[in-house]
Parts: structure tokens; C-alpha cells; sequence
């Protein structure tokens, strides 16, 4: 028995008749008529068996331990929050050709060689292709076992055969299932082979790892669900043609989130960068104007970054503003800060702003490098190449307080700084000493320009 629904291919709404405009999201032309093969429903046996599901009192209920499986890379153990959980739902997402496929080769390898048992599934890879990446990462082994298949009802079988510890499917977007009528990558099918994936990973306690597409928005293609389905969401960040990378955790159930590992691109894989200030701040020339360094914190990890800018007349009759791994609302609104509150002017210049390395900086703690980045550039003075810089400004032109003061201060130490510029509200006794570091506290994003000397 077939019946047919239309769903919106942006939002997954739902309805029985073809509609020109989504009801919920909006978007125009967006629904596609899919047609599913209704089976008939099997009876609960828990239901024939005489033992109803009830509900119990939660002090009641005695919580299991899960256990963990490190993957023997440090740096993704720190973003899954020490490693792989028994019977979670992993989903990784990142830009074609990013590394995406590499990393959890190279995982396949290190459990491999614990004797867990592995079944990688490929839907967009030949098996030779597959062995061809292996020889050469350096990932055989005999506990690996490919499948090269498409169809869930084959994938299912598969794993029932196997019994594996680890399930890895390359991608969920290629996968479909027979009883559904739609092409492989629509809402419907990777929305029902996500569940039934998960069912399988909670029932046999298998940890799966699915690997998704992205859209040209960066977002992971499908509906929104199935982000909300798996237990752990990973980005893959970086540019392509650059060799490092950047994996971080945007939702997990069993660990932190917005941690953060740094990756580097090699020709024998992903290599862990244990400290990835330095790794950030290679290549500076300190005495160059328009340079400044933010301590940012990533997750739990304190980090150093240098931010970028170059003001120069433009010939346009706008001034470009341009931001690159920096939000670029942001950027326009610390520009009328910088021009309001401590008197530097950007009228008739083009504001080009980059994080160097390639990280995106997302915290408002970055704000006060920003300022002196760009204060430095258009003065044409630089910043003091021994100085680091943290603290959020308001439109008010103080500078707020941020959050782990003291461990950004500490980082800065570690990596020979001198000089740390702070918001006068994280002045702690303990932070005042600074552990050899002049620690100078200002009030206000005038008063910070003054002291860097690019007022």
C-alpha cells in the first residue's frame, strides 16, 4: 500500500497537498511530493507478552556508567569529552575534500588495533579507492571489514553479521531505504535511515558515525532533525587548500560543547597540534602596523590568536568592510565604536579584517584586538609586539569583563608575552600578580588605544 505527502525540502514540513509557499518556513517551491510504501505494522511484543511500558518515579530508575573508548587521537578525545561513548550516534560535517573521511579512517585504525571489530560503509567510494587511502594513512588492518552499499535493508544485515564495536557510514546522504519511494538524500530518507540507525546503536550498543554533506551555507544538508537525533554534532572547519583544520563539538550529550581540535593536513593524514597558539601565531611579523593578539578561549582551551587589519583609501565612493573569520555586523558596529569613542576616523578607507590562521572568532572577548588592530593600521603605528590583548567593548566605549581571565593570562605567560591588556573588572589579587606578566587593567577602548600607543 502506497501513500504520498509533501514535504518541504528546507524545513521537512508536512502536508497532503502540494502548497506553492511553506507554511512554516516560508521558502517558495519547496515542497516535493514523496510517496512511501506502507508496510504492515507488526504487533509490540512486549504488549503480547504481558509486560506493558509504565512509567516509573525517577529516583527509581539506577543510572548505568557508560563506558568510554578513547580513539587514540588526543585531540579528538578532547572534543568528544574523552572519548567514544558505547551506543551513541556521532554525526561529522565539513567541506568537501576538508578531511572528513580521513579522520575516521585513521579512528577505524587506532580501535582496529585494540581488537574492536570495524565496519566501514562507503556509498560514494569504490572498495579500491578505500584500501588505496588506507595503504597509504597507513590503516590496514585485518579487524577492518568494507562495505560498499547504498540500501539500509543491506547496511542492517551487514552489521548483524559483523557484530561490530565501531559503524561508520560514508555518507548518510547516499543512503536509502527501499520502502520508501523518494531519491536518496530527500528529508524522508535521511530523516527514516537516521532513526533507523539510531534504533540500532541504542539497541545493540553499537557507536555509529555518520559522515554528512554540507550545504553551500555551511550548514549540514537534510533537515534540521537530524542534528537533534544524534547524540554528538562535529564540524570539520578550515579551508581546503590550507593545511590545518580545526574539529569542533556543536552539541554532544555526553561531553562539552564548542571544545575545539586542531588538526594539521599531511600527506600520511591528520596530525594532532598539541599547542595551537603557536601553531596560530607562526609567521607574525610583530613590528608591522594593523597586527594585534586576542586571547580567545575555544571550549575549555585558551587561545592566541593574531588579528589582522588594513585601512587604505578606497576609490569608491563606499568603503569596503570585510572580515574574514570575524563577524562582519560586528566588525561595522567596534568601526563606529572606534570613530565615536576614541576619536579614530574610517570615513573614506576600506576596513579589511583577518584572522590569521584561518580560526573563526565567534566571542566578544576578541573585541579590544580588533580595535587596536585597526587603530594600529589606520595610524600606522604597531602594537606592542610583547603585548596580548583581551576584553569585550560596549557601545558605550568601556570595556566589559570576560570570562576565564586568569587562564588567558597564563597562556600568554607560557608563551613569553610581557605585557596583558585587561578589563579593570577581572582584576583579581591573583591575576594582578600576573606570574611575571604586566598585567594593566583599563575602563575604557580610549584608554586601551593610549596605552598600546596607537591612539
Amino acid at each position: 500500500m502506497k501513500s504520498s505527502a509533501f514535504v518541504c525540502q528546507s524545513c521537512a514540513y508536512t502536508t497532503g497537498r502540494w502548497l506553492g509557499r511553506c507554511p512554516d518556513c516560508g521558502a517558495w517551491n519547496s515542497l516535493v511530493e514523496e510517496q512511501r510504501v506502507e508496510k504492515k505494522a507488526a504487533k509490540n511484543k512486549r504488549a503480547r507478552a504481558g509486560e506493558p511500558v509504565r512509567p516509573v518515579k525517577l529516583t527509581g530508575i539506577k543510572p548505568e556508567s557508560f563506558r568510554r573508548s578513547s580513539t587514540g587521537i588526543t585531540e579528538l578525545d578532547r572534543v568528544l569529552g574523552g572519548g567514544l561513548v558505547a551506543g551513541s550516534l556521532l554525526l561529522i560535517g565539513g567541506e568537501p575534500g576538508i578531511g572528513k573521511s580521513t579522520l575516521t579512517l585513521q579512528v577505524c585504525e587506532r580501535l582496529a588495533k585494540k581488537d574492536s571489530g570495524v565496519l566501514y560503509i562507503s556509498g560514494e567510494e569504490s572498495a579500491e579507492q578505500i584500501r588505496l587511502r588506507a595503504q597509504r594513512l597507513g590503516a590496514e588492518n585485518d579487524n577492518i571489514t568494507l562495505l560498499c552499499s547504498v540500501e539500509l535493508e543491506e547496511i542492517l544485515e551487514a552489521i548483524n553479521e559483523v557484530q561490530p564495536g565501531l559503524v561508520i557510514i560514508d555518507s548518510i546522504q547516499t543512503v536509502f531505504s527501499s520502502s520508501l519511494a523518494s531519491a536518496p538524500g530527500s528529508v524522508s530518507q535521511v530523516r527514516e535511515c537516521t532513526a533507523e540507525l539510531l534504533r540500532m546503536a541504542k539497541a545493540r550498543t553499537i557507536t555509529t558515525m555518520l559522515i554528512g554533506h554540507v550545504t553551500k551555507f555551511g550548514a549540514i544538508a537534510g533537515p534540521k532533525t537530524l542534528e537533534h537525533m544524534v547524540d554528538t554534532v562535529l564540524y570539520f572547519e578550515g579551508e581546503q587548500f590550507q593545511q590545518y583544520r580545526i574539529v569542533r563539538a556543536v552539541k554532544n550529550r555526553y561531553g562539552p560543547t564548542n571544545e575545539i581540535g586542531v588538526f594539521e593536513m599531511s600527506d600520511s593524514g591528520l596530525t594532532e597540534v598539541p599547542n595551537p597558539s603557536e601553531f596560530f601565531l607562526s609567521g607574525r611579523h610583530p613590528d608591522t602596523s594593523g597586527s594585534a593578539v586576542a586571547a580567545t578561549v575555544e571550549g575549555t582551551r585558551p587561545l592566541l590568536v593574531e588579528i589582522q587589519a588594513l585601512a587604505a583609501a578606497t576609490p569608491y565612493a563606499l568603503p569596503q568592510r570585510v572580515a574574514t573569520g570575524f563577524d562582519l555586523r560586528r566588525l561595522n558596529m567596534l568601526i563606529c565604536v572606534l570613530e565615536r569613542r576614541a576619536g579614530i576616523s574610517t570615513a573614506g578607507q576600506d576596513v579589511f579584517l583577518n584572522v590569521a590562521g584561518g580560526l573563526k572568532v565567534q566571542e566578544p572577548a576578541a573585541d579590544l584586538a580588533v580595535l587596536a588592530a585597526i587603530a594600529s593600521s589606520v595610524r600606522n603605528k604597531p602594537v606592542p609586539a610583547d603585548s596580548a590583548i583581551l576584553g569585550e567593548a560596549g557601545l558605550a566605549g568601556e570595556v566589559r569583563s570576560v570570562s576565564r581571565a586568569e587562564a588567558r593570562l597564563n597562556e600568554a605567560a607560557r608563551l613569553g608575552f610581557k605585557q596583558v591588556i585587561v578589563p579593570r573588572r577581572n582584576l583579581t589579587p591573583k591575576l594582578r600578580s600576573g606570574d611575571g606578566v604586566k598585567v594593566t587593567a583599563v575602563e575604557s577602548v580610549r584608554q586601551a588605544l593610549e596605552e598600546l600607543g596607537v591612539a
